[in-house]
């Protein structure tokens, strides 16, 4: 008996297994965006094409590209004799036509002071009146012509009608030119845009009036933002993508015309479950993480899907649901079943 009971003491007593220390994180939901980046240059949001509204020879042409010009300026000059000659001929004209008026209204008015003391036929009178009125008529015209010849003499010189940038010159001095012929362009100063060339795939994925963020490619400290302002709606021919321009908010005066600029948007990719990058291990091959049941402080590993990887974090879409604890730190150190303390927590 007195040995039995002491073989019973002699047996070692079972050791409790210690609780391993980790780190942990509790999940939660957030949307998660992609960045889409695309190259473009600045444009003026309106470019107006300036041509003379007569025919004739180039004789001044006062601007050239870069040039800054204000409302009203002269950007070139027609040779104006040609309209000088016209102008000339209509005053002429205008003169003659008053005079043959002066006369007809004296007639006239001699006619009808006979024709009130019986001195003269009722056939004489009218024909005294018509001619009056025929005068007065021809004095309009020749006013007219005038008015005419006047207005295209103004039109041998080619003014600006709005503040601007002159961005194409597209004739020379001594060309001759037809009407409406361009002869400069110049980008008004009442806004800028930003273009890219966008694929329809990526059209079709963008959030409906989406807020871009505009930089410069050779100052990104330059920035801006614009939104959507205009969507080509045909194709280029040979890219295959369309022309967006992108209205630039208050846009920085290093943002000048012809920049090259990087326009950046997030597009929403759904609700998931973000880690760091630590957390993440291996099963048969596959992503998997350690997740804590909180009620026995014991481990297990569980497969996941990568959404997609930042260096510092990964973007879980499936495998881990919002407020589920996972380990962050001792991942390769642990097996299934393991009890764990979470540092920071009590004991």
């Amino acid at each position: 008996m007195s040995f039995a009971l002491a073989s019973c003491n002699a047996e070692p007593e079972a050791v409790k297994a210690e609780s391993r220390p980790v780190r942990a994180v509790t999940t939660e939901n957030r949307i998660a965006g992609d960045d889409i980046v695309l190259t473009g240059h600045v444009e003026a949001q309106n470019e107006a094409s300036y041509g003379f509204r007569i025919g004739g020879r180039i004789v001044e042409r006062l601007v050239n590209v870069g040039d800054r010009v204000r409302q009203g300026q002269v950007l070139a000059r027609l040779d104006p004799q040609n309209e000088q000659n016209a102008l000339r001929s209509a005053q002429a004209a205008l003169a003659a036509a008053r005079a043959q008026l002066n006369q007809a209204s004296n007639a006239y008015d001699r006619q009808r002071q006979l024709l009130s003391r019986g001195f003269t036929t009722r056939a004489q009178y009218e024909q005294a009146e018509q001619a009056n009125l025929t005068a007065r008529s021809q004095v309009e015209d020749a006013e007219a012509q005038v008015r005419i010849a006047q207005d295209r003499l103004g039109f041998t010189e080619l003014k600006a009608d709005a503040a601007g940038t002159v961005t194409q010159r597209r004739a020379e001095p001594g060309e001759v030119v037809q009407p409406g012929q361009p002869i400069v362009i110049v980008a008004r100063q009442n806004g800028r845009d930003a273009v890219f060339d966008v694929p329809a795939q990526m059209l079709q994925t963008a959030p409906g009036d989406p807020e871009i963020r505009i930089s410069l490619t050779n100052d990104p400290s330059v920035t801006a933002i614009g939104r959507v302002r205009e969507i080509a709606p045909q194709a280029d021919a040979v890219t295959r993508t369309f022309a967006v321009r992108v209205g630039i908010d208050n846009p920085p005066e290093a943002m000048r015309l012809g920049s090259t600029v990087v326009g950046r948007v997030m597009v929403e990719t759904g609700p998931v479950i973000e880690i760091p990058a630590s957390a993440l291990t291996r099963i048969d091959g596959q992503p998997a993480v350690w997740v804590v049941d909180p009620d026995k402080n014991t481990v297990a590993l569980r497969q996941v899907t990568v959404d997609r990887f930042t260096p510092a974090a990964v973007a879980v879409s499936s495998g881990l649901k919002p407020a589920e604890i996972v380990v962050t730190a001792g991942v390769q150190a642990l097996h299934p079943g393991q009890q764990v303390r979470l540092l920071g927590a009590q004991p």
